[in-house]
């Protein structure tokens, strides 16, 4: 067995047994959901042209007019209407709550927005704070023990990982749906009686050093009991039919396909990330130039999230799991010098589907140029606080950085609207 391999591979990665975990307890509105899927769309996705549409400006003339780039469409909810180019998630929208009143302070920083949104909090200090999906798993443990609690198709970021809940609560990644995650198999240079070996000799250090030492260790042994057929199977998706790999699209929807096969094998939490290959030359960060091809990405996002929906209503897991799309930031209505935008936080839109909430089509409003929160405002720990809540975490009970109560979220109090 190739050890390092296994130990970048699972560096973060989360001990799956649901007995070693907190117990979900506690007062307070919550929701039946057992799993989410957390689609990230870095860059910042503008509200106006996708989820908020309003009245359509002019980004080519010379006086520039801010407004929506796109028409917008009718839903499946009366009063709701979504651009163009998301006619298959109109199609759907009984099933989905486009949250258009979120709001934070970070305009400019991609970075500490990122943090920002996956962990419900500024960087403040020394203390680094756990991801969302590092608490759900903390929290509720994968569903089944032959998984991770928490897997993560993207690249790695500090901003996704554990924080000071240590290795055990972080997240096994993968970036190519063909191969699945490193290190998981044994090479085929590697002998049965030379990983046994490795294994006895890793044995026999088991005990020293001190406490890194002993988290190091309990990494290594979790990657070694994942490894093999059973945890790999998931992510053969050949084994989908074809009509339905066609139904999701490209790679993006392929590894929306994926999240829903992980989700249906036990993984409690999984995110997905849009743009590991940018389609327009930017992704979602559409300064200048890069937002030509703004629509392509729309178009994309509209069909896996589409077919993401549909086939967890078929296969029965829709209305138990939360899949949720979420941003850094917003765009600002008005253009820049050369037809795009940039970057806005005082009011944007995440949006929630399945995970058997209440939806309404659309949640919170802003006024005539979606520039400004005007109803129903949603912070950031507020939207943390409803996602736990509506996967049957006690948003009331404390997480423990050592010996010191930090609480789940930095005040957030779940949108109770939502969960009924």
């Amino acid at each position: 067995m190739n050890r390092r391999a296994f130990v970048t591979a699972l560096g973060l990665a989360p001990f799956a047994a649901p007995s070693l975990r907190a117990t979900v307890a506690g007062a307070g509105p919550r929701g039946r959901a057992e799993h989410c899927i957390f689609i990230w769309l870095g860059g910042g996705m503008g509200q106006i042209d996708t989820f908020d549409p309003k009245a359509l400006g002019d980004n080519q003339s010379a006086k520039k007019k801010p407004g929506a780039l796109y028409p917008s469409i009718e839903t499946s909810v009366p009063g709701v209407r979504v651009c163009e180019h998301l006619p298959r998630t109109a199609r759907l929208m009984e099933h989905v709550t486009a949250v258009r009143s979120v709001n934070h302070k970070v305009i400019d920083e991609h970075a500490f927005a990122t943090n920002l949104v996956h962990t419900g909090r500024m960087v403040s200090g020394n203390a680094i704070y756990p991801s969302i999906g590092s608490i759900v798993a903390h929290r509720r443990g994968a569903a089944d023990p032959s998984v991770p609690a928490y897997m993560l198709i993207g690249y790695p970021n500090v901003s996704r990982g554990p924080g000071f809940l240590g290795i055990k609560d972080g997240y096994i990644y993968l970036v190519d749906t063909e191969t699945g995650p490193a290190g998981f198999t044994r090479p085929e240079v590697v002998a049965a009686e030379q990983e046994a070996r490795r294994r006895s000799l890793l044995g026999s250090l088991a005990g020293r050093g001190g406490a890194g030492a002993q988290e190091y260790a309990e990494a290594q042994q979790e990657a070694f009991r994942l490894a093999g057929p059973e945890f790999m199977r998931h992510f053969d998706l050949s084994r989908e039919a074809g009509s339905v790999r066609q139904s999701y699209g490209g790679e993006f929807g392929q590894r929306c396909l994926l999240a829903r096969r992980l989700v249906q094998g036990g993984v409690r939490f999984v995110e997905v990330s849009h743009n590991l290959n940018f389609i327009n030359g930017a992704g979602w960060d559409v300064h200048n130039d890069g937002i030509r091809n703004q629509h392509g990405l729309i178009r994309e996002l509209d069909h896996a999230f589409a077919a993401l929906i549909e086939d967890l209503q078929r296969n029965r897991l829709l209305e138990k799991t939360l899949v949720v799309i979420a941003t850094e930031f917003g765009r600002p209505p008005g253009f820049d010098a050369r037809g795009g935008r940039g970057h806005q936080g005082s009011a944007f839109t995440m949006v929630l589907a399945g995970g058997g909430l209440k939806h309404c089509g659309a949640y919170g409003a802003t006024d005539e140029l979606s520039k400004t929160v005007v109803a129903n405002p949603v912070s950031v720990p507020d939207f943390h606080a409803t996602m736990l809540a509506a996967l049957q975490v006690d948003v009331g009970q404390d997480l423990m950085d050592g010996g010191r109560p930090v609480p789940v979220t930095d005040g957030g109090r779940p949108v109770a609207a939502l969960l009924g």
